[in-house]
């Protein structure tokens, strides 16, 4: 009986480490990290910090830190934070990476 190996899943690019910028660090630690581990971090400073509208829990309404990412105090809907997110992510260059 012959068995034969699975082939090696490929990394999706939510997988990839990436860093993030100086802004975001402050709030969920330095990179590089997957997106998926981005992702739980912020939303583990938002439960944290109750930062979710009492009224609309899809609304995230920022305190300073996170202010400083999302470009302003004003209340965000929770589908619209990746759009702000992305633009403090950048693939992170790997040592021995071509």
């Amino acid at each position: 009986m012959t068995t034969t190996k699975p082939a090696p899943k490929k990394n999706s690019a939510f997988n990839r480490p990436v860093s993030v910028s100086p802004e975001l660090a402050a709030v969920i630690g330095h990179g590089p990290m997957p997106r998926t581990e981005v992702t739980k971090k912020l939303w583990d400073y938002i439960k944290k910090h109750k930062l979710q509208a009492t009224d609309n829990k899809r609304n995230i309404v920022p305190d300073d830190k996170l202010a400083k990412v999302f470009g302003s105090h004003s209340a965000i809907d929770m589908f619209k934070m990746a759009g702000k997110v992305s633009t403090h992510l950048k693939e992170a260059q790997l040592a021995g990476a071509r």
